[in-house]
């Protein structure tokens, strides 16, 4: 047995006693035993099978489940104190590829936008979806852009737009309609909560590609349809959206995911990258890269690709891991760390 006292006093503070076992039992003499230190108090680890025979009011960390964990003769059982993992939210905006443009817009890639919350460790990928082909002729048809994916969440490719000889396709955002003769055809569909359906067309006037923010305009004679503008990010600002050459600056608003304009005669791309549609054989332009714009129509054909996607993930400043894979653009907006994924890679939490 050994006495320890504290301070100058010569009262008896606190009794250790060990037992052959090798359990030692501290006992204090006012009934308290206080840790005045800046450190901390190392608790007993290990896992479920290596608990010791409970006794009550044990307290130990388990490895097996991460959790501290205590033993009440309550309930005859260990009991969790409280879990270890530790979480945050982050704000993300995820853009697919922009659909290519045929004689009417490409739609813009869906977009999805919200918070989710981060287990700190663990590691979050991202993948950027490509804009799709505008159509090289009247007979072969544009292609839909490519999904953009992370933090378990797909963003769809936009759908492409039609011409006289093809169809227009379904997507995040619908591609616009063309058809021949006085017939009319709708625009492709959408997929719910990621953007809205192309306009309508004839063969007069082909409809705008939709955007994440509204329909695209339909054509009628004489008239093509614009795309569809896109949604406005507050994730970064316009300072950021320009340095990083992601999103499309519209006064002072970032916009993302505008549907392309129809061609002939030729309409405007919605805001957030839609492409200009074009006339006189001339073909129409791309959706901006890294905005998810759908590309713009051109006269009869010749459709201009669709941009490509982004990932923006927007965490605290103070939870940040600065783990980062792909080499993210990575900014500061007000109390928030952003990193801007304009190709593949990962955050660790």
């Amino acid at each position: 047995m050994s006495t320890i006292s504290a301070g100058t006093t010569t009262t008896t503070a606190l009794v250790s006693t060990a037992d052959t076992t090798g359990n030692l039992t501290l006992t204090p003499v006012s009934g308290v035993v206080t840790v005045n230190s800046t450190g901390a108090l190392t608790l007993p680890v290990g896992t479920t099978a290596q608990r010791p025979t409970a006794v009550n009011g044990m307290l130990r960390l388990n490895t097996s489940t991460n959790v501290l964990e205590v033993y009440s003769t309550n309930t005859t059982s260990w009991v969790t104190v409280t879990t270890l993992t530790n979480t945050y939210s982050a704000s993300y905006l995820i853009v697919a590829g922009g659909g290519g443009g045929g004689a009417a817009g490409g739609g813009a890639g869906g977009l999805l936008s919200g918070s989710s919350t981060l287990t700190v460790g663990t590691t979050y990928s991202f993948t950027i979806g490509a804009g799709g082909n505008g159509n090289p002729s009247s007979g072969n048809a544009a292609t839909n852009g490519t999904d953009s994916t992370g933090l378990s969440l797909t963003a769809v490719g936009g759908g492409y737009g039609s011409t006289q000889n093809t169809n227009n396709g379904n997507g995040g955002s619908g591609g616009g309609g063309w058809a021949s003769g006085g017939t009319v055809k709708s625009g492709g569909t959408a997929t719910s909560g990621q953007g809205y359906a192309g306009g309508s067309g004839t063969a007069d006037g082909g409809g705008g590609g939709g955007g994440a923010g509204a329909v695209g305009g339909n054509g009628a004679s004489g008239t093509s349809g614009a795309g569809g503008v896109g949604v406005v990010t507050t994730l970064i600002t316009t300072t950021q959206a320009t340095s990083a050459s992601v999103g499309q600056v519209v006064s002072s608003s970032v916009y993302f995911a505008g549907g392309g304009g129809a061609g002939y005669p030729g309409a405007a791309g919605g805001s957030g990258g839609g492409g200009t549609g074009r006339t006189g054989g001339t073909q129409g332009d791309a959706g901006t890269t890294n905005t998810g714009g759908g590309g713009g129509g051109g006269q009869s054909w010749y459709g201009g690709n669709g941009g490509s996607g982004c990932v923006i993930i927007s965490v605290p400043t103070a939870n940040y891991s600065s783990t980062t894979t792909g080499s993210p653009t990575v900014v500061t907006n007000g109390s928030n760390t952003v990193m801007i994924f304009k190709s593949a890679g990962s955050y660790t939490a």
